[in-house]
């Protein structure tokens, strides 16, 4: 199944879109270096670049994630799977890394995105329950409304 063009395509548009949002957040990185020394002409060409590499990413996730198929709620469901992931299997495993080599400074970063993935996740997943229950509320407030038409209706039909 690997060996699929498509499932490789998606991969290949996985790996582009890590690269122009790395680059993006590295050229934004790179403004303020340029900015903090003094030199605006180079923080502005950074920025302008960065801006550019946003959209290249945008147009990755155009095809990643279209539109047709997506809600605020699939939305949110994919966040959540992507921080939970973070604190429960990549940060971990970052972190024995850093542990391993001795990295002091690396394992109480991981600890710290640990810390923030859990609680974006959190987030998330608050966000959804609260979303859950507006449109739960609203469908009972459209079928109030529609019982009412009905009602009215039958009443004109019936005088």
């Amino acid at each position: 199944m690997a060996n699929r063009p498509e499932i490789k395509t998606l991969e290949n548009l996985e790996a582009a879109f890590a690269g122009e949002s790395m680059a993006h957040i590295k050229y934004r990185y790179f403004a303020k270096i340029a900015r903090e020394m003094g030199d605006e002409a180079t923080a502005k060409a950074f920025e302008e670049t960065a801006d550019q590499e946003v959209m290249h990413a945008f147009g990755h996730l155009d095809l990643l994630y279209p539109k047709s198929t997506l809600t605020p709620a699939k939305c949110l469901e994919i966040a959540i799977a992507g921080e939970t992931y973070e604190y429960t299997e990549m940060y971990p495993k970052f972190r024995e890394t850093a542990v391993a080599e001795g990295n002091t400074a690396a394992v109480t970063e991981m600890d710290e995105q640990i810390a923030e993935s859990q609680e974006h996740a959190a987030f998330f997943k608050a966000t959804l329950e609260k979303a859950a229950k507006r449109f739960a509320a609203l469908a009972k407030v459209e079928e109030r409304h529609a019982n009412h038409y009905q009602a009215q209706l039958d009443k004109v039909k019936s005088a």
